[in-house]
């Protein structure tokens, strides 16, 4: 597996990823009246944030595997926040979210955060407490158009 930043080149391939994985990975845990609006908007990549230079791509032999990062917080330069991360529904549980989580504290912390926050879904709770994050409680997230899709607020020290 390799770990690369992000470029807008990689737009195509995040919005597949997204596309195909959220939709299954999330059925599980929100019912079809929030899957229907909220996964048009959230399963699709975001070009400002391709191009940010703390997002990332997980790739083995050319296939995509996982994508997310970091965005340092706008006010608190020792906080950062976990963005827009996926794995793809077929390598779940291969070690492409930790391996990517793990590269995300490491870039972060270099940067001079100490402190990550995620608003993560209910499917990947586990996910994020297995890496260190602690749940601090549920929130709901205002996507565009004022659609809210039911998210956890969690936290970690790095």
């Amino acid at each position: 597996m390799r770990i690369r930043a992000t470029t807008t080149a990689d737009l195509a391939a995040v919005d597949a990823l997204l596309a195909r994985s959220y939709p299954k990975l999330l059925k599980a845990d929100y019912p079809p009246s929030v899957l229907v609006t909220a996964l048009p908007i959230i399963a699709r990549a975001q070009p400002k944030l391709l191009a940010c230079g703390t997002y990332f791509l997980v790739e083995e032999d050319g296939v995509v595997l996982g994508v997310g990062g970091w965005t340092p917080d706008r006010q608190d330069v020792t906080l950062g926040h976990i963005r827009h991360v996926a794995t793809d529904d077929r390598a779940v549980r291969r070690g492409v979210g930790r391996a990517l989580m793990a590269h995300c504290c490491d870039t972060a912390r270099a940067a001079g955060v100490r402190r990550m926050e995620c608003w993560a879904t209910l499917t990947a709770e586990q996910f994020y407490q297995a890496c260190g994050f602690e749940t601090v409680g549920p929130i709901d997230v205002t996507l565009e158009g004022g659609i809210s899709f039911p998210s956890l607020r969690m936290v970690r020290d790095l």
